[in-house]
């Protein structure tokens, strides 16, 4: 799962998810913008819906329901949010919800998920100034262990890095592709693991 950091130059942002997708189906992408406005966040899942449409890639829209219900995309839950159990019954059947997930009650939180994302397992790249403890492999197998859905490791996940984790079911990555120097590559070499 590819997560979009509009921080970059758009066209360099769409240029690299573009070929990330050229991969196949199974990267997908999370809309992720928190300073957008609510129309600047609809126009760009509007954007990337298409993009990923035109491919077969799932799209998740970050922690807004009503623009995952607009264009057609699977949801992702912050942590400390809203729950799986809260928002299930509002989306259509074959829509899946993915949580954010650091720590064992978070853990507990995410009962009706479909999958987790688990973090930071290693020093996030894109999140150069943040000071939560890393997991470790040892801490994301023990989160993934309590999590009643399959996990994705995410926070500095590299190739080498995501080698070192048993019982992923992938890998979530923000800078680790948008900002290879061959997002494709990057893309390819993760999903070769998970």
């Amino acid at each position: 799962m590819v997560i979009t950091d509009w921080r970059l130059p758009r066209e360099r942002l769409l240029a690299a998810l573009e070929r990330a997708l050229e991969v196949g189906p199974e990267v997908a992408v999370q809309h992720r913008h928190p300073e957008a406005t609510a129309r600047q966040f609809l126009e760009e899942a509007r954007l990337l819906s298409g993009l990923c449409r035109a491919r077969g890639n799932p799209l998740f829209v970050n922690g807004r329901l009503d623009v995952a219900l607009l264009v057609g995309a699977h949801l992702h839950l912050p942590a400390g949010g809203l729950t799986p159990e809260d928002v299930r019954p509002y989306l259509p059947s074959g829509r899946l919800v993915s949580v954010a997930v650091h720590d064992e009650q978070e853990a507990r939180r995410a009962r009706g998920a479909d999958l987790a994302l688990v973090s930071p397992v290693f020093p996030p790249g894109s999140k150069p100034d943040d000071t939560r403890p890393t997991l470790g492999p040892e801490g994301f197998r023990r989160l993934s262990a309590a999590l009643p859905c399959p996990a994705l490791a995410l926070g500095g996940m590299t190739p080498e890095r995501a080698s070192l984790l048993s019982g992923a079911a992938g890998f979530a990555v923000i800078s680790g592709v948008l900002e290879a120097e061959d997002p494709g590559a990057a893309a390819r070499a993760l999903c070769a693991l998970g």
